[in-house]
Formats: C-alpha cells, structure tokens, sequence
C-alpha cells in the first residue's frame, strides 16, 4: 500500500497523526505531511487506513490497484466505444422520433 498527503486540503486536525505516528508528522500549526515515501508495511495498513477513513477534509489518498491479488485487469477492447453512439443516422435503431 502506498499513501500521498495534499496538504493544500489538510487542514490540520491532526486525526492522522495519532491513528498513524510513524507514517504522519505534524508542523507546528498542526498541518500533516508524510514520513518517507508514503509506502506502508502490512502490519501498519490498519492504522493507516484508519487515518486515511478519518480525515474529515480527505486529504489522505491511497494510490495503486485495489484488485485482489491475482485478478487480471480488465482487458482493453479493440472495438471503437464511438460505433455505439445515438446519432441521427442510426435513430430508428434505438427508438427516436422526431
């Protein structure tokens, strides 16, 4: 798991910092900022999170996939999304009437 901070949003409850100590610092007016990378171990992910779900302003994000492990991403499809457009042309296919 990977965290990034906008500390334009923050502003400066301090709620992350005492879920997660060793991931958020605070300044002296309070604001947070991240400590390292904003990689999170595995046994620290439940503080984070609890820190991330109680933001009240959400300046905490979690970046990456949130697919299972093992679970593909969806494929990409050669087909033109466009052919599928409602358009005058094609009208009496999807039931228009002037």
């Amino acid at each position: 798991m990977k965290i990034r901070l906008d500390r334009t949003v923050c502003d400066g409850f301090g709620i992350c910092a005492k879920h997660a100590p060793g991931y958020f610092s605070l300044d002296d007016w309070g604001y947070a900022s991240v400590v390292g990378d904003g990689t999170v171990a595995d046994e620290d992910r439940g503080a984070v999170m609890n820190a991330l779900l109680d933001c009240p302003v959400h300046a905490i994000t979690e970046l990456g996939d949130r697919r299972p492990n093992g679970t593909p991403p969806p494929s990409s499809s050669a087909e033109d999304p466009s052919a599928h457009l409602k358009t005058e042309e094609n009208e009496a296919e999807w039931g228009f009437t002037r």
